[in-house]
Protein backbone atom coordinates (compact mmCIF):
# COMPACT_ATOMS: atom_id res chain seq x y z
CA UNK A 1 0.00 0.00 0.00
CA UNK A 2 1.36 3.35 -0.87
CA UNK A 3 1.80 6.25 1.27
CA UNK A 4 -1.28 8.17 -0.37
CA UNK A 5 -3.82 4.88 0.29
CA UNK A 6 -2.94 4.89 3.63
CA UNK A 7 -3.67 8.28 4.46
CA UNK A 8 -7.01 8.83 2.06
CA UNK A 9 -7.55 5.47 1.44
CA UNK A 10 -7.94 5.95 -2.64
CA UNK A 11 -4.78 4.69 -4.98
CA UNK A 12 -1.94 6.84 -6.83
CA UNK A 13 -2.99 8.07 -10.33
CA UNK A 14 -1.38 6.36 -13.00
CA UNK A 15 -0.91 7.18 -16.45
CA UNK A 16 1.22 5.80 -19.56
CA UNK A 17 2.36 7.67 -22.95
CA UNK A 18 3.67 5.32 -25.42
CA UNK A 19 5.71 6.76 -28.11
CA UNK A 20 7.17 4.86 -31.31
CA UNK A 21 5.80 1.37 -32.83
CA UNK A 22 3.13 -1.25 -32.05
CA UNK A 23 5.94 -3.26 -30.44
CA UNK A 24 6.34 -0.56 -27.76
CA UNK A 25 2.10 -0.39 -27.62
CA UNK A 26 2.05 -4.15 -26.42
CA UNK A 27 4.94 -3.53 -23.80
CA UNK A 28 2.82 -0.88 -22.69
CA UNK A 29 -0.02 -3.33 -22.41
CA UNK A 30 1.87 -6.31 -20.61
CA UNK A 31 3.48 -3.28 -17.72
CA UNK A 32 -0.40 -2.11 -16.99
CA UNK A 33 -1.89 -5.19 -16.57
CA UNK A 34 0.63 -6.03 -13.99
CA UNK A 35 -0.60 -2.49 -12.62
CA UNK A 36 -3.89 -2.81 -12.43
CA UNK A 37 -5.84 -3.08 -9.16
CA UNK A 38 -2.44 -1.31 -7.63
CA UNK A 39 -3.32 2.43 -9.20
CA UNK A 40 -6.01 4.18 -10.96
CA UNK A 41 -5.21 4.11 -14.80
CA UNK A 42 -5.82 7.33 -16.33
CA UNK A 43 -5.93 7.90 -20.07
CA UNK A 44 -3.17 8.54 -22.41
CA UNK A 45 -4.77 12.00 -22.82
CA UNK A 46 -5.65 12.84 -19.54
CA UNK A 47 -4.17 16.72 -19.35
CA UNK A 48 -4.91 16.88 -15.42
CA UNK A 49 -3.52 15.53 -12.37
CA UNK A 50 -1.48 12.47 -11.93
CA UNK A 51 0.44 10.99 -8.99
CA UNK A 52 3.15 8.69 -11.51
CA UNK A 53 3.55 9.40 -15.10
CA UNK A 54 4.94 6.71 -17.28
CA UNK A 55 6.63 8.14 -20.82
CA UNK A 56 7.86 4.23 -23.34
CA UNK A 57 9.96 6.17 -25.48
CA UNK A 58 10.99 5.41 -29.08
CA UNK A 59 14.67 5.88 -30.24
CA UNK A 60 14.66 4.27 -34.25
CA UNK A 61 15.59 7.57 -35.86
CA UNK A 62 16.31 10.97 -35.93
CA UNK A 63 12.19 11.92 -35.85
CA UNK A 64 11.11 9.63 -33.64
CA UNK A 65 13.90 10.71 -31.13
CA UNK A 66 12.48 14.44 -31.54
CA UNK A 67 9.25 13.52 -30.45
CA UNK A 68 10.00 11.43 -27.14
CA UNK A 69 12.03 13.83 -26.09
CA UNK A 70 9.45 16.69 -27.06
CA UNK A 71 7.49 14.53 -24.82
CA UNK A 72 9.15 14.10 -22.33
CA UNK A 73 10.19 18.07 -22.08
CA UNK A 74 5.86 18.40 -22.55
CA UNK A 75 5.35 16.32 -19.15
CA UNK A 76 8.42 18.14 -17.42
CA UNK A 77 6.37 20.93 -17.55
CA UNK A 78 3.52 19.54 -16.55
CA UNK A 79 5.06 18.66 -13.08
CA UNK A 80 6.77 22.06 -13.04
CA UNK A 81 3.28 23.25 -12.61
CA UNK A 82 2.14 20.84 -9.96
CA UNK A 83 0.28 18.55 -12.21
CA UNK A 84 2.35 15.80 -12.23
CA UNK A 85 4.42 13.55 -9.22
CA UNK A 86 6.84 11.37 -10.50
CA UNK A 87 8.32 11.27 -14.10
CA UNK A 88 9.47 7.78 -15.15
CA UNK A 89 10.77 7.25 -18.62
CA UNK A 90 11.87 3.86 -20.58
CA UNK A 91 12.26 2.36 -23.77
CA UNK A 92 14.52 2.46 -26.60
CA UNK A 93 15.78 6.33 -26.27
CA UNK A 94 16.72 5.68 -22.74
CA UNK A 95 17.91 2.54 -23.84
CA UNK A 96 19.99 4.27 -25.99
CA UNK A 97 21.46 7.14 -24.46
CA UNK A 98 21.35 6.14 -21.12
CA UNK A 99 24.26 8.00 -19.90
CA UNK A 100 23.46 11.37 -20.83
CA UNK A 101 19.98 11.55 -20.40
CA UNK A 102 19.23 11.81 -17.08
CA UNK A 103 22.14 14.59 -17.24
CA UNK A 104 20.52 16.73 -19.85
CA UNK A 105 16.78 16.00 -18.12
CA UNK A 106 17.26 15.71 -13.98
CA UNK A 107 13.44 16.26 -13.30
CA UNK A 108 12.77 13.16 -14.72
CA UNK A 109 13.13 10.98 -11.38
CA UNK A 110 14.20 7.67 -13.15
CA UNK A 111 14.93 6.42 -16.13
CA UNK A 112 14.75 2.43 -17.26
CA UNK A 113 15.97 0.47 -20.79
CA UNK A 114 13.83 -0.70 -22.99
CA UNK A 115 13.86 -4.04 -21.30
CA UNK A 116 14.77 -2.87 -17.47
CA UNK A 117 10.28 -4.27 -17.10
CA UNK A 118 11.18 -5.76 -13.49
CA UNK A 119 13.12 -2.43 -12.11
CA UNK A 120 10.41 -0.50 -13.50
CA UNK A 121 7.69 -2.63 -12.31
CA UNK A 122 9.58 -2.72 -8.41
CA UNK A 123 9.38 1.30 -8.25
CA UNK A 124 6.05 1.69 -8.79
CA UNK A 125 5.53 -1.34 -6.06
CA UNK A 126 4.88 -4.56 -7.99
CA UNK A 127 7.89 -7.00 -7.16
CA UNK A 128 9.10 -9.55 -9.84
CA UNK A 129 5.90 -10.63 -11.34
CA UNK A 130 6.90 -11.97 -14.78
CA UNK A 131 6.15 -9.54 -17.70
CA UNK A 132 5.74 -12.35 -20.37
CA UNK A 133 2.46 -13.30 -18.38
CA UNK A 134 -0.13 -13.59 -20.96
CA UNK A 135 -2.15 -11.04 -19.21
CA UNK A 136 -2.72 -7.43 -20.89
CA UNK A 137 -4.25 -4.27 -20.66
CA UNK A 138 -5.07 -3.58 -24.25
CA UNK A 139 -4.56 -0.33 -25.60
CA UNK A 140 -6.39 -0.64 -28.76
CA UNK A 141 -10.49 -1.08 -29.44
CA UNK A 142 -11.28 -4.46 -28.06
CA UNK A 143 -11.63 -6.74 -31.62
CA UNK A 144 -8.14 -6.65 -32.19
CA UNK A 145 -4.76 -6.66 -30.69
CA UNK A 146 -1.12 -6.92 -31.60
CA UNK A 147 0.90 -10.14 -30.79
CA UNK A 148 4.84 -9.73 -30.26
CA UNK A 149 5.92 -13.09 -31.11
CA UNK A 150 10.00 -12.32 -30.51
CA UNK A 151 12.24 -9.40 -29.55
CA UNK A 152 15.45 -8.22 -30.58
CA UNK A 153 16.50 -8.63 -34.25
CA UNK A 154 19.87 -10.35 -35.45
CA UNK A 155 20.14 -8.38 -38.82
CA UNK A 156 22.45 -5.91 -39.24
CA UNK A 157 21.15 -3.94 -41.32
CA UNK A 158 23.94 -0.59 -42.03
CA UNK A 159 21.42 2.02 -41.09
CA UNK A 160 19.35 0.85 -38.36
CA UNK A 161 20.44 0.83 -34.50
CA UNK A 162 17.13 -1.31 -33.48
CA UNK A 163 19.69 -4.38 -32.83
CA UNK A 164 21.55 -2.47 -30.52
CA UNK A 165 19.02 -0.78 -28.61
CA UNK A 166 17.06 -4.40 -28.30
CA UNK A 167 19.89 -7.36 -28.69
CA UNK A 168 19.88 -10.14 -30.52
CA UNK A 169 16.88 -11.77 -31.64
CA UNK A 170 14.68 -14.04 -28.66
CA UNK A 171 11.62 -15.79 -29.73
CA UNK A 172 8.68 -16.18 -27.42
CA UNK A 173 7.37 -20.04 -27.69
CA UNK A 174 4.76 -21.27 -29.79
CA UNK A 175 2.84 -22.75 -26.25
CA UNK A 176 2.95 -18.95 -24.76
CA UNK A 177 1.99 -17.21 -27.61
CA UNK A 178 -0.90 -19.86 -28.14
CA UNK A 179 -1.91 -18.79 -24.23
CA UNK A 180 -1.73 -15.04 -24.78
CA UNK A 181 -3.85 -15.75 -27.74
CA UNK A 182 -6.29 -17.68 -26.25
CA UNK A 183 -6.74 -15.09 -22.94
CA UNK A 184 -6.94 -11.86 -25.62
CA UNK A 185 -9.82 -14.30 -27.21
CA UNK A 186 -11.32 -14.48 -23.82
CA UNK A 187 -11.64 -10.55 -23.70
CA UNK A 188 -13.32 -10.41 -27.46
CA UNK A 189 -10.21 -10.11 -29.74
CA UNK A 190 -10.84 -11.27 -32.85
CA UNK A 191 -7.71 -10.14 -35.21
CA UNK A 192 -4.36 -10.85 -34.35
CA UNK A 193 -1.66 -8.48 -35.54
CA UNK A 194 1.86 -10.67 -35.41
CA UNK A 195 4.33 -8.53 -34.81
CA UNK A 196 8.29 -8.92 -34.53
CA UNK A 197 11.56 -7.05 -35.48
CA UNK A 198 11.52 -9.40 -37.81
CA UNK A 199 8.75 -11.88 -38.17
CA UNK A 200 10.09 -14.56 -40.41
CA UNK A 201 13.37 -15.18 -38.37
CA UNK A 202 11.08 -16.45 -35.69
CA UNK A 203 11.46 -19.58 -34.14
CA UNK A 204 14.99 -20.52 -35.11
CA UNK A 205 16.95 -19.56 -31.86
CA UNK A 206 14.43 -22.01 -30.48
CA UNK A 207 13.60 -24.52 -32.60
CA UNK A 208 16.49 -24.33 -35.20
CA UNK A 209 14.10 -23.57 -38.10
CA UNK A 210 11.92 -21.44 -39.22
CA UNK A 211 8.39 -21.61 -37.56
CA UNK A 212 6.19 -18.88 -38.53
CA UNK A 213 3.97 -20.79 -40.62
CA UNK A 214 3.67 -23.43 -37.37
CA UNK A 215 2.78 -20.80 -35.48
CA UNK A 216 0.36 -19.08 -37.54
CA UNK A 217 -1.61 -22.97 -37.88
CA UNK A 218 -1.43 -23.25 -33.99
CA UNK A 219 -3.44 -19.36 -33.72
CA UNK A 220 -5.63 -20.00 -36.08
CA UNK A 221 -6.96 -22.81 -33.90
CA UNK A 222 -7.54 -20.68 -31.26
CA UNK A 223 -11.19 -20.42 -30.81
CA UNK A 224 -12.66 -16.67 -31.52
CA UNK A 225 -9.74 -15.65 -33.57
CA UNK A 226 -10.98 -15.02 -37.16
CA UNK A 227 -8.13 -13.30 -38.70
CA UNK A 228 -4.45 -13.30 -38.58
CA UNK A 229 -2.31 -10.52 -40.16
CA UNK A 230 1.85 -10.80 -40.36
CA UNK A 231 4.18 -7.59 -40.18
CA UNK A 232 7.70 -6.77 -40.54
CA UNK A 233 8.72 -9.75 -42.35
CA UNK A 234 12.31 -9.86 -43.88
CA UNK A 235 12.77 -10.43 -47.57
CA UNK A 236 16.08 -12.87 -47.18
CA UNK A 237 15.63 -16.51 -46.78
CA UNK A 238 11.77 -16.17 -46.62
CA UNK A 239 10.39 -18.85 -45.59
CA UNK A 240 7.51 -19.95 -48.58
CA UNK A 241 5.63 -22.03 -46.19
CA UNK A 242 3.75 -18.61 -44.88
CA UNK A 243 2.73 -18.08 -48.46
CA UNK A 244 1.14 -21.54 -48.03
CA UNK A 245 -0.50 -20.94 -44.84
CA UNK A 246 -1.66 -17.57 -46.67
CA UNK A 247 -3.21 -19.11 -49.69
CA UNK A 248 -4.90 -21.98 -48.04
CA UNK A 249 -5.79 -21.15 -44.23
CA UNK A 250 -9.07 -18.88 -44.18
CA UNK A 251 -8.09 -16.88 -40.88
CA UNK A 252 -4.19 -16.04 -42.06
CA UNK A 253 -5.69 -13.01 -44.14
CA UNK A 254 -3.89 -12.36 -47.54
CA UNK A 255 -1.76 -9.43 -46.72
CA UNK A 256 1.94 -8.99 -46.64
CA UNK A 257 4.59 -6.36 -44.63
CA UNK A 258 7.70 -6.84 -46.20
CA UNK A 259 10.09 -3.83 -46.10
CA UNK A 260 12.16 -4.07 -49.00
CA UNK A 261 14.03 -1.11 -48.49
CA UNK A 262 15.26 -0.49 -51.86
CA UNK A 263 15.50 -2.42 -55.61
CA UNK A 264 18.85 -1.47 -56.99
CA UNK A 265 21.81 -3.98 -56.12
CA UNK A 266 24.36 -1.02 -54.99
CA UNK A 267 22.38 0.28 -52.53
CA UNK A 268 21.08 -3.06 -51.23
CA UNK A 269 24.30 -3.98 -51.09
CA UNK A 270 25.49 -0.73 -48.94
CA UNK A 271 22.70 -1.41 -46.59
CA UNK A 272 23.72 -5.19 -46.06
CA UNK A 273 20.07 -6.75 -46.57
CA UNK A 274 21.57 -10.22 -48.33
CA UNK A 275 19.45 -10.01 -51.01
CA UNK A 276 19.68 -8.39 -54.54
CA UNK A 277 17.51 -6.92 -56.92
CA UNK A 278 17.01 -10.23 -58.57
CA UNK A 279 15.79 -11.85 -55.57
CA UNK A 280 13.60 -9.41 -54.33
CA UNK A 281 11.45 -9.58 -57.87
CA UNK A 282 11.38 -13.09 -58.07
CA UNK A 283 9.80 -12.77 -54.22
CA UNK A 284 7.46 -10.68 -54.86
CA UNK A 285 6.46 -12.61 -58.11
CA UNK A 286 6.33 -15.72 -55.60
CA UNK A 287 4.26 -13.88 -53.50
CA UNK A 288 1.26 -12.65 -56.22
CA UNK A 289 1.27 -16.50 -57.90
CA UNK A 290 0.82 -18.32 -54.48
CA UNK A 291 -1.27 -16.20 -52.91
CA UNK A 292 -3.79 -14.59 -55.94
CA UNK A 293 -5.33 -11.33 -54.78
CA UNK A 294 -2.36 -10.82 -51.85
CA UNK A 295 -2.13 -7.10 -51.08
CA UNK A 296 1.39 -6.25 -50.71
CA UNK A 297 2.72 -3.32 -48.01
CA UNK A 298 6.24 -2.31 -48.59
CA UNK A 299 8.40 0.60 -47.48
CA UNK A 300 11.51 1.84 -49.22
CA UNK A 301 14.39 4.39 -48.12
CA UNK A 302 15.39 7.28 -50.49
CA UNK A 303 18.62 9.28 -50.58
CA UNK A 304 20.83 6.52 -48.89
CA UNK A 305 24.37 6.36 -49.55
CA UNK A 306 25.08 4.47 -53.20
CA UNK A 307 22.02 5.97 -54.42
CA UNK A 308 22.47 8.30 -57.45
CA UNK A 309 19.77 9.08 -60.01
CA UNK A 310 20.57 6.08 -61.83
CA UNK A 311 19.51 3.63 -58.97
CA UNK A 312 16.52 6.17 -57.92
CA UNK A 313 15.23 5.64 -61.31
CA UNK A 314 15.79 1.88 -60.95
CA UNK A 315 13.61 2.43 -57.82
CA UNK A 316 10.47 3.63 -59.53
CA UNK A 317 10.87 1.45 -62.56
CA UNK A 318 10.41 -0.92 -59.74
CA UNK A 319 7.60 0.08 -58.20
CA UNK A 320 5.75 0.42 -61.32
CA UNK A 321 6.12 -2.65 -62.17
CA UNK A 322 5.53 -4.27 -58.62
CA UNK A 323 1.98 -2.15 -58.11
CA UNK A 324 2.80 -2.95 -54.44
CA UNK A 325 -1.01 -1.98 -52.78
CA UNK A 326 0.76 -0.22 -49.82
CA UNK A 327 3.97 1.76 -49.74
CA UNK A 328 5.63 3.94 -47.49
CA UNK A 329 8.92 5.74 -47.64
CA UNK A 330 11.65 7.32 -45.77
CA UNK A 331 14.76 9.42 -46.26
CA UNK A 332 18.05 8.04 -45.31
CA UNK A 333 18.76 9.34 -41.40
CA UNK A 334 22.48 8.79 -40.76
CA UNK A 335 22.06 6.95 -36.93
CA UNK A 336 24.87 7.06 -34.72
CA UNK A 337 26.97 3.72 -33.69
CA UNK A 338 25.02 2.00 -36.69
CA UNK A 339 27.83 0.44 -39.59
CA UNK A 340 26.36 3.01 -42.08
CA UNK A 341 27.11 5.95 -39.92
CA UNK A 342 30.47 4.66 -39.21
CA UNK A 343 31.77 3.19 -42.62
CA UNK A 344 29.21 5.09 -45.70
CA UNK A 345 29.40 8.87 -46.13
CA UNK A 346 25.52 10.46 -46.06
CA UNK A 347 26.46 12.19 -49.63
CA UNK A 348 22.81 12.80 -51.11
CA UNK A 349 21.79 16.34 -50.11
CA UNK A 350 18.90 16.62 -47.87
CA UNK A 351 16.96 18.78 -50.61
CA UNK A 352 17.59 16.02 -53.24
CA UNK A 353 16.57 13.53 -50.56
CA UNK A 354 13.20 14.90 -50.19
CA UNK A 355 12.45 15.49 -54.18
CA UNK A 356 12.99 11.82 -54.45
CA UNK A 357 10.74 11.06 -51.52
CA UNK A 358 8.17 13.67 -53.18
CA UNK A 359 8.43 12.18 -56.92
CA UNK A 360 8.35 8.20 -55.37
CA UNK A 361 4.97 9.05 -53.07
CA UNK A 362 3.31 11.13 -56.09
CA UNK A 363 4.30 7.51 -58.07
CA UNK A 364 2.75 5.75 -55.18
CA UNK A 365 -0.56 7.86 -54.92
CA UNK A 366 -1.53 7.23 -58.58
CA UNK A 367 -1.21 3.85 -58.17
CA UNK A 368 -3.12 3.03 -54.82
CA UNK A 369 -5.53 4.95 -56.45
CA UNK A 370 -5.62 2.44 -59.72
CA UNK A 371 -5.55 -0.92 -57.08
CA UNK A 372 -8.30 1.08 -54.95
CA UNK A 373 -10.46 1.67 -58.23
CA UNK A 374 -10.08 -1.86 -59.52
CA UNK A 375 -11.88 -3.40 -56.22
CA UNK A 376 -15.42 -1.06 -57.21
CA UNK A 377 -17.88 -4.10 -57.59
CA UNK A 378 -16.36 -6.47 -55.56
CA UNK A 379 -18.11 -7.96 -52.45
CA UNK A 380 -15.87 -7.95 -49.43
CA UNK A 381 -15.88 -9.12 -45.66
CA UNK A 382 -15.29 -6.13 -43.42
CA UNK A 383 -14.84 -5.56 -40.03
CA UNK A 384 -16.22 -2.44 -38.44
CA UNK A 385 -13.76 -0.45 -36.47
CA UNK A 386 -15.52 2.33 -35.43
CA UNK A 387 -18.98 4.44 -36.06
CA UNK A 388 -18.99 8.66 -36.46
CA UNK A 389 -21.25 10.75 -37.87
CA UNK A 390 -23.28 8.28 -39.94
CA UNK A 391 -20.69 6.03 -41.30
CA UNK A 392 -19.10 2.38 -39.97
CA UNK A 393 -15.58 2.69 -40.18
CA UNK A 394 -14.21 -1.15 -41.20
CA UNK A 395 -11.32 -2.27 -42.57
CA UNK A 396 -10.68 -5.28 -44.86
CA UNK A 397 -8.09 -8.51 -44.38
CA UNK A 398 -6.39 -6.35 -47.18
CA UNK A 399 -5.89 -3.34 -44.71
CA UNK A 400 -4.15 -2.97 -41.18
CA UNK A 401 -5.21 -0.66 -38.45
CA UNK A 402 -3.90 2.43 -38.07
CA UNK A 403 -1.21 2.67 -41.00
CA UNK A 404 -3.62 1.43 -43.95
CA UNK A 405 -6.81 2.71 -45.77
CA UNK A 406 -10.75 2.13 -44.45
CA UNK A 407 -13.42 0.59 -46.32
CA UNK A 408 -16.67 3.77 -44.98
CA UNK A 409 -19.84 2.38 -45.05
CA UNK A 410 -23.07 4.18 -44.32
CA UNK A 411 -25.56 2.86 -41.69
CA UNK A 412 -28.70 2.33 -42.97
CA UNK A 413 -31.20 2.14 -39.95
CA UNK A 414 -33.49 0.11 -41.62
CA UNK A 415 -31.34 -2.65 -42.63
CA UNK A 416 -29.96 -2.78 -38.95
CA UNK A 417 -33.33 -3.07 -37.34
CA UNK A 418 -32.75 0.74 -36.11
CA UNK A 419 -30.20 -1.10 -33.82
CA UNK A 420 -27.27 0.82 -31.97
CA UNK A 421 -24.93 1.14 -34.40
CA UNK A 422 -22.15 1.28 -32.47
CA UNK A 423 -23.17 -2.52 -30.95
CA UNK A 424 -21.83 -3.15 -34.22
CA UNK A 425 -18.20 -1.94 -33.90
CA UNK A 426 -16.06 -5.22 -33.55
CA UNK A 427 -18.51 -7.32 -35.80
CA UNK A 428 -18.08 -8.37 -39.43
CA UNK A 429 -20.10 -7.54 -42.57
CA UNK A 430 -20.39 -8.26 -45.91
CA UNK A 431 -20.24 -5.22 -48.52
CA UNK A 432 -20.18 -4.56 -51.73
CA UNK A 433 -17.63 -1.42 -52.80
CA UNK A 434 -19.06 1.22 -54.76
CA UNK A 435 -16.36 3.93 -54.61
CA UNK A 436 -12.75 4.61 -54.49
CA UNK A 437 -10.41 7.51 -53.95
CA UNK A 438 -6.54 6.98 -53.40
CA UNK A 439 -6.53 5.94 -49.51
CA UNK A 440 -10.25 4.48 -48.67
CA UNK A 441 -12.89 2.74 -50.22
CA UNK A 442 -16.99 3.27 -49.95
CA UNK A 443 -19.16 0.22 -49.89
CA UNK A 444 -22.67 -0.41 -49.14
CA UNK A 445 -24.02 -3.47 -46.62
CA UNK A 446 -25.18 -6.62 -48.58
CA UNK A 447 -25.12 -9.07 -45.52
CA UNK A 448 -25.21 -8.36 -41.74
Amino acid sequence: MTMKEKMTGNPETLQVITMGCSKNKVDTEHILAQLEGRYEILPEDWAGKVDNLLINTCGFIGDAKEESIQAILAQVARKSEGEVGKILVFGCLSQRYMSDLPGLIPEVDAWYGARDFNPLLRALGVKDRSITASQRRLSTPSHYAYLKISEGCDRRCSYCAIPYIRGAHRSVPIEELVAEAEALAAKGVKELIVIAQDTTFYGLDLYRRRALAELLQKLSEVEGIEWIRIHYSYPADFPEDVLDQMAHNPKVCKYMDIPLQHIADVVLDNMHRHVNGAWTRELIRKMREKVPGVAIRTTMIVGHPGEGEEEFQELLDFVKEARFERLGAFTYSEEEGTWGAKHLEDNVPQEVKNDRLDRLMTLQGQISLECNLARVGSEIRVIVDDFSDGVFVCRSEFDSPEVDGEVLVRYEPELFCNADPYSFVGDFLKVRVTGADEYDLIAEVIEI
